[in-house]
Protein backbone atom coordinates (compact mmCIF):
# COMPACT_ATOMS: atom_id res chain seq x y z
CA UNK A 1 0.00 0.00 0.00
CA UNK A 2 1.27 3.47 -0.91
CA UNK A 3 1.18 6.07 1.87
CA UNK A 4 0.20 9.49 0.54
CA UNK A 5 0.66 11.51 3.72
CA UNK A 6 2.56 11.34 6.98
CA UNK A 7 -0.58 12.58 8.72
CA UNK A 8 -4.12 13.33 7.60
CA UNK A 9 -5.79 15.89 9.86
CA UNK A 10 -9.57 15.94 10.01
CA UNK A 11 -10.19 19.49 11.17
CA UNK A 12 -12.89 22.05 11.75
CA UNK A 13 -11.23 23.69 14.76
CA UNK A 14 -8.38 26.12 15.39
CA UNK A 15 -6.39 23.21 16.83
CA UNK A 16 -6.69 21.40 13.48
CA UNK A 17 -5.16 24.33 11.62
CA UNK A 18 -2.48 24.73 14.29
CA UNK A 19 -1.60 21.03 13.96
CA UNK A 20 -1.44 21.27 10.16
CA UNK A 21 0.93 24.24 10.29
CA UNK A 22 3.12 22.58 12.93
CA UNK A 23 3.34 19.33 10.97
CA UNK A 24 4.38 21.00 7.72
CA UNK A 25 7.01 23.04 9.59
CA UNK A 26 8.45 19.68 10.66
CA UNK A 27 8.65 18.88 6.92
CA UNK A 28 5.96 16.23 7.11
CA UNK A 29 3.54 15.70 4.23
CA UNK A 30 0.16 16.84 5.52
CA UNK A 31 -3.46 16.84 4.36
CA UNK A 32 -6.06 18.94 6.16
CA UNK A 33 -9.70 18.06 5.59
CA UNK A 34 -11.90 20.84 6.90
CA UNK A 35 -15.61 21.15 6.16
CA UNK A 36 -16.05 24.41 8.08
CA UNK A 37 -14.23 26.32 10.84
CA UNK A 38 -16.20 27.50 13.84
CA UNK A 39 -14.88 30.96 14.81
CA UNK A 40 -17.45 31.70 17.52
CA UNK A 41 -14.84 31.74 20.29
CA UNK A 42 -12.83 34.54 18.67
CA UNK A 43 -16.04 36.47 18.03
CA UNK A 44 -17.02 36.20 21.70
CA UNK A 45 -13.59 37.36 22.90
CA UNK A 46 -13.69 40.40 20.62
CA UNK A 47 -17.19 41.42 21.75
CA UNK A 48 -16.24 40.88 25.39
CA UNK A 49 -13.25 43.20 25.07
CA UNK A 50 -15.47 45.92 23.60
CA UNK A 51 -17.88 45.72 26.54
CA UNK A 52 -14.95 45.76 29.00
CA UNK A 53 -13.69 48.99 27.42
CA UNK A 54 -17.15 50.49 27.70
CA UNK A 55 -17.31 49.51 31.37
CA UNK A 56 -13.96 51.17 32.05
CA UNK A 57 -15.21 54.36 30.38
CA UNK A 58 -18.24 54.31 32.68
CA UNK A 59 -15.91 54.06 35.67
CA UNK A 60 -13.78 57.07 34.70
CA UNK A 61 -15.69 59.37 37.04
CA UNK A 62 -14.13 57.50 39.93
CA UNK A 63 -10.75 58.87 38.80
CA UNK A 64 -12.09 62.42 38.48
CA UNK A 65 -12.40 62.20 34.69
CA UNK A 66 -15.69 63.57 33.40
CA UNK A 67 -16.65 63.67 29.73
CA UNK A 68 -18.53 66.90 28.96
CA UNK A 69 -20.55 67.74 25.87
CA UNK A 70 -19.39 71.13 24.65
CA UNK A 71 -22.84 72.34 23.53
CA UNK A 72 -24.88 71.45 26.61
CA UNK A 73 -22.27 71.16 29.38
CA UNK A 74 -23.84 67.86 30.32
CA UNK A 75 -21.91 64.68 30.98
CA UNK A 76 -21.75 62.19 28.12
CA UNK A 77 -23.47 58.87 28.68
CA UNK A 78 -21.42 55.87 27.59
CA UNK A 79 -23.42 53.42 25.50
CA UNK A 80 -22.51 50.55 23.18
CA UNK A 81 -23.94 50.27 19.69
CA UNK A 82 -24.24 46.53 19.33
CA UNK A 83 -24.41 46.94 15.56
CA UNK A 84 -21.03 48.64 15.43
CA UNK A 85 -19.65 46.31 18.11
CA UNK A 86 -20.58 43.24 16.07
CA UNK A 87 -19.03 44.74 12.93
CA UNK A 88 -15.85 45.54 14.82
CA UNK A 89 -15.73 41.99 16.20
CA UNK A 90 -16.23 40.59 12.70
CA UNK A 91 -13.18 42.58 11.59
CA UNK A 92 -11.11 41.12 14.42
CA UNK A 93 -12.21 37.60 13.51
CA UNK A 94 -11.23 38.18 9.88
CA UNK A 95 -7.79 39.52 10.85
CA UNK A 96 -7.01 36.61 13.18
CA UNK A 97 -8.27 34.02 10.72
CA UNK A 98 -6.08 35.51 8.00
CA UNK A 99 -2.99 34.52 10.01
CA UNK A 100 -3.98 30.83 9.85
CA UNK A 101 -6.09 30.96 6.72
CA UNK A 102 -6.41 27.94 4.45
CA UNK A 103 -4.60 29.92 1.75
CA UNK A 104 -1.62 30.46 4.05
CA UNK A 105 -1.62 26.79 5.05
CA UNK A 106 -1.68 25.78 1.39
CA UNK A 107 1.24 28.13 0.71
CA UNK A 108 3.18 26.40 3.50
CA UNK A 109 2.67 23.05 1.78
CA UNK A 110 -0.47 21.70 3.43
CA UNK A 111 -2.81 19.85 1.07
CA UNK A 112 -6.05 21.63 2.00
CA UNK A 113 -9.35 19.92 1.19
CA UNK A 114 -12.50 21.89 2.01
CA UNK A 115 -14.96 19.05 2.17
CA UNK A 116 -16.47 16.41 4.46
CA UNK A 117 -15.48 12.76 4.45
CA UNK A 118 -15.40 9.53 6.41
CA UNK A 119 -13.09 6.66 7.26
CA UNK A 120 -13.12 3.38 5.41
CA UNK A 121 -11.19 0.14 5.88
CA UNK A 122 -11.41 -1.53 2.49
CA UNK A 123 -8.97 -2.32 1.05
CA UNK A 124 -6.88 -0.37 3.60
CA UNK A 125 -7.47 2.28 6.25
CA UNK A 126 -8.07 5.60 4.51
CA UNK A 127 -10.12 8.77 4.74
CA UNK A 128 -12.53 9.08 1.83
CA UNK A 129 -13.41 12.54 0.48
CA UNK A 130 -15.75 12.48 -2.52
CA UNK A 131 -14.10 9.96 -4.85
CA UNK A 132 -10.63 10.43 -3.38
CA UNK A 133 -8.93 8.20 -0.80
CA UNK A 134 -6.44 9.91 1.54
CA UNK A 135 -4.00 7.31 2.85
CA UNK A 136 -1.97 8.42 5.84
CA UNK A 137 0.58 6.81 8.08
CA UNK A 138 -1.53 8.28 10.87
CA UNK A 139 -4.64 10.42 11.34
CA UNK A 140 -5.50 13.22 13.74
CA UNK A 141 -9.08 14.07 14.71
CA UNK A 142 -9.42 17.78 15.51
CA UNK A 143 -13.05 18.27 14.56
CA UNK A 144 -14.02 20.22 17.67
CA UNK A 145 -17.39 19.86 19.33
CA UNK A 146 -21.02 20.83 19.06
CA UNK A 147 -23.37 22.08 21.75
CA UNK A 148 -25.27 19.15 23.21
CA UNK A 149 -29.04 19.57 23.28
CA UNK A 150 -30.45 18.89 26.76
CA UNK A 151 -33.63 16.86 27.02
CA UNK A 152 -36.03 19.67 27.89
CA UNK A 153 -39.69 19.52 26.90
CA UNK A 154 -40.51 22.05 24.19
CA UNK A 155 -36.92 23.28 23.67
CA UNK A 156 -36.57 22.15 20.06
CA UNK A 157 -40.00 23.45 19.07
CA UNK A 158 -39.50 26.83 20.75
CA UNK A 159 -36.04 27.41 19.28
CA UNK A 160 -32.76 28.38 20.92
CA UNK A 161 -29.22 29.59 20.25
CA UNK A 162 -25.84 28.14 21.29
CA UNK A 163 -22.41 29.74 21.86
CA UNK A 164 -21.31 28.40 18.46
CA UNK A 165 -23.99 30.27 16.49
CA UNK A 166 -24.98 33.19 18.75
CA UNK A 167 -22.85 36.02 17.40
CA UNK A 168 -23.12 34.95 13.77
CA UNK A 169 -26.90 34.86 14.18
CA UNK A 170 -26.99 38.36 15.66
CA UNK A 171 -24.60 39.64 13.01
CA UNK A 172 -26.95 38.38 10.28
CA UNK A 173 -29.89 40.05 12.02
CA UNK A 174 -28.33 43.52 11.62
CA UNK A 175 -30.26 44.17 8.41
CA UNK A 176 -33.57 43.27 10.05
CA UNK A 177 -33.32 44.94 13.45
CA UNK A 178 -30.93 47.55 14.87
CA UNK A 179 -31.78 46.46 18.41
CA UNK A 180 -30.39 43.61 20.46
CA UNK A 181 -33.04 41.28 22.01
CA UNK A 182 -33.52 42.69 25.51
CA UNK A 183 -34.26 39.64 27.65
CA UNK A 184 -32.11 36.50 27.70
CA UNK A 185 -32.09 33.22 29.57
CA UNK A 186 -28.85 31.23 29.47
CA UNK A 187 -29.19 27.55 30.39
CA UNK A 188 -25.96 26.06 31.73
CA UNK A 189 -22.85 27.52 33.33
CA UNK A 190 -20.07 26.52 30.94
CA UNK A 191 -17.13 28.98 30.69
CA UNK A 192 -18.52 30.39 27.43
CA UNK A 193 -21.97 30.66 28.98
CA UNK A 194 -20.53 32.68 31.87
CA UNK A 195 -18.57 34.96 29.54
CA UNK A 196 -21.58 35.54 27.29
CA UNK A 197 -23.88 36.29 30.23
CA UNK A 198 -21.58 39.07 31.43
CA UNK A 199 -21.09 40.43 27.92
CA UNK A 200 -24.83 40.61 27.23
CA UNK A 201 -25.47 42.25 30.61
CA UNK A 202 -22.87 44.91 29.85
CA UNK A 203 -24.58 45.50 26.52
CA UNK A 204 -27.67 46.48 28.50
CA UNK A 205 -29.61 43.20 28.31
CA UNK A 206 -31.55 41.56 31.12
CA UNK A 207 -29.80 38.21 31.60
CA UNK A 208 -30.77 35.21 33.74
CA UNK A 209 -28.18 32.44 34.07
CA UNK A 210 -29.66 29.09 35.17
CA UNK A 211 -27.37 26.33 36.47
CA UNK A 212 -28.31 23.04 38.11
CA UNK A 213 -25.28 22.86 40.45
CA UNK A 214 -25.01 24.60 43.83
CA UNK A 215 -22.46 27.07 42.46
CA UNK A 216 -20.85 28.01 39.17
CA UNK A 217 -18.38 25.48 37.76
CA UNK A 218 -18.61 22.69 40.39
CA UNK A 219 -14.96 21.68 39.98
CA UNK A 220 -13.83 25.22 40.86
CA UNK A 221 -12.73 26.39 44.31
CA UNK A 222 -16.06 27.28 46.08
CA UNK A 223 -14.78 30.63 47.39
CA UNK A 224 -13.58 31.69 43.95
CA UNK A 225 -16.87 30.52 42.43
CA UNK A 226 -18.76 32.73 44.88
CA UNK A 227 -16.61 35.74 43.97
CA UNK A 228 -17.26 35.11 40.29
CA UNK A 229 -21.01 34.86 40.88
CA UNK A 230 -20.97 38.06 42.93
CA UNK A 231 -19.22 39.89 40.09
CA UNK A 232 -21.77 38.65 37.56
CA UNK A 233 -24.58 39.86 39.80
CA UNK A 234 -22.91 43.28 40.17
CA UNK A 235 -22.91 43.49 36.37
CA UNK A 236 -26.63 42.74 36.29
CA UNK A 237 -26.71 38.97 35.67
CA UNK A 238 -29.40 37.16 37.65
CA UNK A 239 -27.84 33.83 38.67
CA UNK A 240 -30.15 30.97 39.62
CA UNK A 241 -28.32 27.98 41.12
CA UNK A 242 -29.69 24.50 41.82
CA UNK A 243 -32.43 25.04 39.26
CA UNK A 244 -33.36 22.41 36.70
CA UNK A 245 -35.05 23.63 33.52
CA UNK A 246 -37.96 21.27 32.90
CA UNK A 247 -39.98 22.96 30.19
CA UNK A 248 -39.76 25.59 27.46
CA UNK A 249 -42.73 26.99 25.58
CA UNK A 250 -43.79 29.88 23.36
CA UNK A 251 -46.78 32.04 24.29
CA UNK A 252 -47.59 34.53 21.53
CA UNK A 253 -44.28 36.19 20.65
CA UNK A 254 -42.54 35.42 23.95
CA UNK A 255 -40.57 32.38 25.11
CA UNK A 256 -41.07 30.97 28.61
CA UNK A 257 -38.68 28.90 30.72
CA UNK A 258 -39.74 26.77 33.68
CA UNK A 259 -36.69 26.69 36.00
CA UNK A 260 -37.53 24.88 39.21
CA UNK A 261 -40.58 26.63 40.62
CA UNK A 262 -39.98 29.80 38.60
CA UNK A 263 -41.49 30.69 35.21
CA UNK A 264 -39.32 33.19 33.32
CA UNK A 265 -40.37 35.20 30.27
CA UNK A 266 -37.63 35.91 27.75
CA UNK A 267 -36.91 37.05 24.19
CA UNK A 268 -34.12 34.57 23.49
CA UNK A 269 -32.75 31.35 24.95
CA UNK A 270 -29.08 30.38 24.87
CA UNK A 271 -28.11 26.79 25.68
CA UNK A 272 -24.57 26.66 27.08
CA UNK A 273 -24.46 23.22 28.68
CA UNK A 274 -22.21 20.29 27.79
CA UNK A 275 -20.38 19.90 24.49
CA UNK A 276 -20.39 16.74 22.40
CA UNK A 277 -17.74 15.57 19.98
CA UNK A 278 -18.38 16.46 16.34
CA UNK A 279 -17.80 12.92 15.08
CA UNK A 280 -21.14 11.63 13.80
CA UNK A 281 -20.38 11.57 10.06
CA UNK A 282 -16.86 10.08 10.30
CA UNK A 283 -17.78 6.36 10.31
CA UNK A 284 -15.56 5.77 13.35
CA UNK A 285 -17.22 2.53 14.45
CA UNK A 286 -16.19 0.94 11.17
CA UNK A 287 -12.50 1.61 11.92
CA UNK A 288 -12.59 0.53 15.55
CA UNK A 289 -12.68 3.93 17.24
CA UNK A 290 -14.78 3.86 20.39
CA UNK A 291 -16.46 6.67 22.30
CA UNK A 292 -18.45 7.04 25.49
CA UNK A 293 -21.09 9.69 26.23
CA UNK A 294 -20.15 11.72 23.16
CA UNK A 295 -16.40 11.68 24.01
CA UNK A 296 -13.72 9.77 22.15
CA UNK A 297 -11.83 7.26 24.28
CA UNK A 298 -8.09 8.00 24.17
CA UNK A 299 -5.07 6.85 26.15
CA UNK A 300 -2.48 9.14 27.75
CA UNK A 301 -0.69 9.35 24.38
CA UNK A 302 -3.93 10.60 22.78
CA UNK A 303 -4.36 7.47 20.69
CA UNK A 304 -7.91 6.34 20.11
CA UNK A 305 -8.81 2.66 20.25
CA UNK A 306 -7.41 2.51 16.69
CA UNK A 307 -3.70 3.08 17.34
CA UNK A 308 -3.18 4.92 14.02
CA UNK A 309 -5.88 7.48 14.79
CA UNK A 310 -5.15 10.23 17.33
CA UNK A 311 -7.41 12.97 18.71
CA UNK A 312 -7.07 16.39 20.35
CA UNK A 313 -9.21 19.25 21.62
CA UNK A 314 -12.72 19.17 23.02
CA UNK A 315 -13.49 16.19 20.77
CA UNK A 316 -12.00 14.12 23.63
CA UNK A 317 -13.71 16.00 26.43
CA UNK A 318 -13.59 19.17 28.49
CA UNK A 319 -14.41 22.73 27.57
CA UNK A 320 -13.55 24.62 24.40
CA UNK A 321 -10.18 25.97 25.59
CA UNK A 322 -7.77 26.74 22.71
CA UNK A 323 -4.50 26.52 24.67
CA UNK A 324 -5.36 23.03 25.98
CA UNK A 325 -6.44 21.91 22.50
CA UNK A 326 -3.14 23.17 21.04
CA UNK A 327 -1.18 21.42 23.80
CA UNK A 328 -2.94 18.16 22.99
CA UNK A 329 -2.34 18.75 19.28
CA UNK A 330 1.42 19.03 19.90
CA UNK A 331 1.50 15.79 21.90
CA UNK A 332 -0.72 13.86 19.46
CA UNK A 333 1.13 15.17 16.41
CA UNK A 334 4.55 14.29 17.80
CA UNK A 335 3.37 10.77 18.63
CA UNK A 336 1.69 10.37 15.24
CA UNK A 337 4.68 11.55 13.19
CA UNK A 338 7.47 9.91 15.15
CA UNK A 339 7.02 7.35 17.94
CA UNK A 340 4.12 7.24 20.44
CA UNK A 341 6.17 8.02 23.54
CA UNK A 342 4.93 11.40 24.81
CA UNK A 343 2.16 11.43 27.42
CA UNK A 344 -0.19 14.25 28.31
CA UNK A 345 0.31 15.95 31.66
CA UNK A 346 -2.33 18.55 32.39
CA UNK A 347 -0.87 19.65 35.74
CA UNK A 348 1.15 22.58 34.35
CA UNK A 349 -1.40 23.59 31.69
CA UNK A 350 -3.40 26.68 32.72
CA UNK A 351 -6.90 27.61 31.66
CA UNK A 352 -8.97 30.74 32.07
CA UNK A 353 -12.46 32.15 31.92
CA UNK A 354 -12.19 35.54 30.26
CA UNK A 355 -14.75 37.19 32.45
CA UNK A 356 -14.02 40.61 33.91
CA UNK A 357 -12.06 40.22 36.13
CA UNK A 358 -10.43 37.13 34.67
CA UNK A 359 -10.53 33.78 36.41
CA UNK A 360 -7.55 31.51 35.80
CA UNK A 361 -6.42 28.18 37.21
CA UNK A 362 -3.58 25.69 36.91
CA UNK A 363 -2.93 22.39 38.67
CA UNK A 364 -4.90 21.21 41.69
CA UNK A 365 -7.53 23.08 43.69
CA UNK A 366 -7.52 22.98 47.49
CA UNK A 367 -10.09 20.16 47.64
CA UNK A 368 -8.32 18.11 44.97
CA UNK A 369 -4.96 18.47 46.72
CA UNK A 370 -6.37 17.42 50.09
CA UNK A 371 -7.93 14.33 48.52
CA UNK A 372 -4.67 13.40 46.83
CA UNK A 373 -2.31 14.14 49.72
CA UNK A 374 -2.51 14.06 53.50
CA UNK A 375 -4.46 17.13 54.62
CA UNK A 376 -1.65 18.10 56.99
CA UNK A 377 0.73 18.07 54.03
CA UNK A 378 -1.17 20.77 52.11
CA UNK A 379 -0.82 24.49 52.77
CA UNK A 380 -3.12 27.18 51.33
CA UNK A 381 -1.58 30.59 50.69
CA UNK A 382 -3.97 33.43 49.92
CA UNK A 383 -3.68 37.15 49.25
CA UNK A 384 -6.24 39.72 48.13
CA UNK A 385 -5.88 42.17 45.26
CA UNK A 386 -7.00 45.13 47.36
CA UNK A 387 -3.73 44.86 49.33
CA UNK A 388 -1.41 45.53 46.38
CA UNK A 389 -0.51 48.92 44.96
CA UNK A 390 -1.32 48.27 41.28
CA UNK A 391 -4.89 47.33 42.16
CA UNK A 392 -5.44 50.51 44.14
CA UNK A 393 -3.89 52.69 41.43
CA UNK A 394 -6.09 51.22 38.70
CA UNK A 395 -9.12 50.80 40.97
CA UNK A 396 -9.32 47.09 40.21
CA UNK A 397 -9.40 45.80 43.76
CA UNK A 398 -11.73 42.83 43.29
CA UNK A 399 -9.86 39.55 43.37
CA UNK A 400 -7.79 36.99 45.18
CA UNK A 401 -4.76 34.79 44.51
CA UNK A 402 -4.77 31.32 46.08
CA UNK A 403 -1.74 29.02 45.90
CA UNK A 404 -1.86 25.34 46.88
CA UNK A 405 1.52 24.00 48.04
CA UNK A 406 3.04 21.11 49.96
CA UNK A 407 5.06 21.64 53.11
CA UNK A 408 8.25 20.86 51.18
CA UNK A 409 7.61 23.89 48.94
CA UNK A 410 6.24 22.04 45.90
CA UNK A 411 3.57 24.07 44.10
CA UNK A 412 0.51 21.93 43.42
CA UNK A 413 -1.82 24.49 41.89
CA UNK A 414 -3.16 28.02 41.83
CA UNK A 415 -6.41 29.89 41.24
CA UNK A 416 -6.39 33.61 40.50
CA UNK A 417 -9.49 35.76 40.20
CA UNK A 418 -8.66 39.35 39.37
CA UNK A 419 -7.12 41.76 36.91
CA UNK A 420 -4.55 40.26 34.50
CA UNK A 421 -5.17 36.76 35.91
CA UNK A 422 -4.89 35.18 32.43
CA UNK A 423 -1.29 36.48 32.21
CA UNK A 424 -0.31 35.93 35.85
CA UNK A 425 -1.36 32.27 35.83
CA UNK A 426 1.33 31.57 33.21
CA UNK A 427 4.00 32.39 35.81
CA UNK A 428 2.61 29.73 38.14
CA UNK A 429 2.27 27.27 35.25
CA UNK A 430 5.95 27.79 34.39
CA UNK A 431 6.90 27.26 38.03
CA UNK A 432 4.97 23.98 38.19
CA UNK A 433 6.40 22.81 34.87
CA UNK A 434 9.97 23.69 35.89
CA UNK A 435 9.54 22.31 39.43
CA UNK A 436 10.34 25.75 40.86
CA UNK A 437 9.62 25.87 44.59
CA UNK A 438 7.38 28.36 46.33
CA UNK A 439 10.45 29.87 48.04
CA UNK A 440 11.78 30.93 44.64
CA UNK A 441 8.52 32.70 43.81
CA UNK A 442 8.67 34.45 47.18
CA UNK A 443 12.14 35.72 46.29
CA UNK A 444 10.91 37.42 43.13
CA UNK A 445 11.50 41.16 43.02
CA UNK A 446 8.74 42.17 40.64
CA UNK A 447 8.36 45.58 39.04
CA UNK A 448 6.53 48.01 41.32
CA UNK A 449 3.69 48.69 40.91
CA UNK A 450 2.45 45.70 38.94
CA UNK A 451 -0.16 42.99 39.34
CA UNK A 452 2.68 40.43 39.52
CA UNK A 453 3.11 41.59 43.11
CA UNK A 454 0.09 39.45 44.02
CA UNK A 455 2.15 36.31 43.29
CA UNK A 456 5.17 37.50 45.26
CA UNK A 457 3.07 38.54 48.25
CA UNK A 458 1.08 35.30 48.24
CA UNK A 459 4.20 33.14 47.97
CA UNK A 460 5.83 35.07 50.83
CA UNK A 461 3.18 33.67 53.17
CA UNK A 462 4.82 30.24 52.89
CA UNK A 463 7.74 31.13 55.13
CA UNK A 464 5.47 33.19 57.37
CA UNK A 465 3.11 30.25 57.92
CA UNK A 466 6.02 27.94 58.68
CA UNK A 467 7.31 30.43 61.23
CA UNK A 468 3.89 30.88 62.83
CA UNK A 469 3.47 27.10 63.12
CA UNK A 470 6.90 26.44 64.67
CA UNK A 471 7.31 27.43 68.32
CA UNK A 472 10.89 26.14 68.27
CA UNK A 473 11.85 28.43 65.40
CA UNK A 474 10.09 31.40 67.02
CA UNK A 475 11.91 30.81 70.33
CA UNK A 476 15.26 30.47 68.56
CA UNK A 477 14.74 33.80 66.78
CA UNK A 478 13.70 35.50 70.04
CA UNK A 479 16.82 34.17 71.78
CA UNK A 480 19.06 35.12 68.86
CA UNK A 481 17.92 38.73 68.68
CA UNK A 482 17.98 39.03 72.50
CA UNK A 483 21.60 37.91 72.42
CA UNK A 484 22.46 40.42 69.68
CA UNK A 485 20.81 43.27 71.58
CA UNK A 486 22.84 42.44 74.69
CA UNK A 487 26.08 41.95 72.80
CA UNK A 488 28.73 44.58 73.51
CA UNK A 489 30.04 46.00 70.24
Amino acid sequence: MTIDYDVVIIGGSLAGRYAALTATQLRAKVALVEPQLNNSLIFQLAISEITNLAQKCRDLAGFGINAIQADTSEKCQISVSWTEALRSAQGVVSNIQEQISLANLAAQGVDVIVESGQFQTSPHLAFAVNQRLLRGRSYLLATGSLSATPQIEGLQATGYLTPSNLWQYLYKQLSQSPKLPKNWVIIGGSPQGIEISQTLARLGCNVTLVVKSSHLLPHLDPEIAQLLQAQLEVDGVRVLTQKLVTQVMRIEDKKWIQAGEQAIETDEILVATAQQANIAPLNLAQVGVKWYQHRLLVNDKLQTTNRRIYACGDVIGGYDLPNIANYEAKIALNNALFFPRLQVDYRPIPWAILSSPNLAQVGLTENQAKRQFNKQEVLILQHYYKLIAASQIRNEITGVCKLVVRRNGEILGATIFGAEARDLINIIALAISGKISIQNLANLSVVYPSFSEIIERTAHQFSQQRLNNSLTWQEWLDDFFQLRRNWNL
